[in-house]
């Protein structure tokens, strides 16, 4: 029996559909892409914000149709995630097409609910969202190549006011140590060579369950793996990235100079409004001495524009700021108001015409500093993983210490050599285009 999975949303969920794909293979289930070969349909769905709901509604519709379609061979459409989390008792009631909602901690019962489907029950399976997290039970990226996405914990505490994420996924709940240094063990045996940590947020790992935030420890084990050469950390909020934590990314050769430290504003106003937990004089402050004790450090961060109450002072102040800090990498998103959050509901909501204007202008600047930071990587000599070929343009192309994959820049080179996916190689940069790098292979690998 073949299955059509689709994941939708962030880095978080692509685990949790790699997860449930492992469990379907464990089952005999195959996979296919073609939704006329296809005799499940599966939708990891997300609604963070409104785009993301919107995608995954329109794409539950669509492969809803093709459900329904008495000529098409598909006999079964599961709805998992986030969506399917939050909103069972609607997609019950306005997607008759729907045979199941499975929700965020229930993956682990995927195989199962597609034997209650077969049988012609229909499945609301949300779980406990707040259950631990087991030991001996797998929660982890199980997929092959060359980089792999490591999920170290679930849920959030932080209950800022424009996140969902607590109502959808519960409170924060580790990974235990043991699991995930004999997962990575296993990922590394496979041929996986960079292991990207995620969760909501992986600078408070283990406090729950060890006492203290070990993620500083965790990393430490993580290193000692043979064959994993890069390990990069998303996801690190600002307040609790402790000197610790920045020695051991210094120390430790095989940790990538990059940290993803999303501060959404910086306007005091704003981030207490947001619920943040820190103010624009503590991140400046913990960018300055990551940069102090790393000068070479990759900081990529996230912002919100137009949230409640933000007047065109606090947008000035964010530009400022970005103007300032000059982040090597920065992602923006207009707010959107989540029904169920507290900032829902505050007053002084912003026109979506100002969220994007502010948006855009963010975004300019960015463009800017980023080119700029880009051409002053002329001349170095960097360690690259290569992500394949382009045959047309008969280039390679590679990603940077600096460059998650999926969602930064690229380096292009030339080279004589015949190099696969996966492979590390030094590469001299010889110039920029925008976010990209130009480069040229150096004698001898990395």
């Amino acid at each position: 029996m073949k299955v059509l999975f689709v994941s939708l949303g962030c880095d978080k969920n692509l685990v949790d559909s790699e997860n449930m794909l492992g469990t379907l293979r464990e089952r005999g289930y195959d996979f296919t892409d073609d939704e006329e070969e296809a005799d499940v349909f599966i939708v990891n769905s997300c609604c963070f914000i409104g785009d993301a709901k919107e995608e995954s509604i329109n794409t539950i519709i669509r492969l809803g149709e093709l459900r329904t379609d008495p000529l098409k061979k598909c006999r079964a459409l599961i709805v998992t995630g986030c969506l399917a989390q939050r909103y069972a008792d609607e997609i019950r009631e306005e997607m008759p097409e729907v045979d199941a909602c499975i929700g965020t901690t229930a993956y682990d019962r995927i195989a199962s609910a597609l034997d209650r489907v077969f049988k012609g029950e229909y499945v609301k399976d949300l779980d406990d969202i707040d259950r631990p997290i087991e030991p001996g039970v797998n929660r982890v990226l199980t997929t092959g190549g060359y980089y792999s996405y490591l999920k170290i914990a679930e849920g959030c505490n932080k209950l800022c006011t424009y996140c969902i994420i607590p109502k959808l996924r519960g409170h924060y709940r580790s990974v235990p140590m043991e699991l995930l240094v004999n997962e990575a063990k296993r990922l590394a045996g496979k041929g996986v060579k960079e292991l990207i940590l995620v969760a909501q947020e992986t600078t408070l790992y283990g406090l729950d369950i060890y006492g203290r935030k070990s993620l500083p420890q965790l990393l430490k084990k993580l290193c000692r793996i043979d064959g994993i050469s890069w390990i990069r950390l998303l996801y690190c909020y600002p307040e609790e990235i402790t000197d610790e934590l920045i020695s051991v990314i210094k120390k430790e050769p095989k940790i990538c100079h990059y940290i993803d430290m999303p501060i959404q504003h910086a306007s005091d106003k704003v981030l207490r409004r947001m619920g943040r937990r820190t103010s624009r004089d503590d991140i400046k402050k913990r960018i300055g001495r990551l940069r102090e004790m790393i000068p070479d450090i990759a900081i990529r961060t996230t912002l919100i524009s137009g949230f409640p109450g933000e007047d065109e002072k606090d947008h000035e102040m964010l530009l400022d700021f970005v103007r300032e800090e000059r982040f090597d990498r920065l992602g923006i998103f207009t707010y959107s108001a989540e029904e169920g959050t507290k900032a829902a509901e505050m007053d002084d909501q912003i026109d979506d015409e100002i969220k994007e204007k502010r948006r855009d202008e963010v975004m300019e600047l960015q463009q800017e500093i980023a080119f700029n930071r880009a051409l002053s990587m002329t001349g170095r000599e960097l360690s690259v993983i290569v992500e394949g070929r382009l045959v047309e343009e008969d280039v390679y192309a590679a990603r940077t210490y600096m460059d998650g994959p999926g969602v930064d820049g690229m380096l292009f080179f030339d080279s004589d050599r015949e190099l696969m996916s996966g492979d590390i190689v030094k590469v001299r940069v010889t110039g920029a285009n925008e976010y990209d790098l130009i480069g040229e292979l150096c004698d001898e690998s990395a």
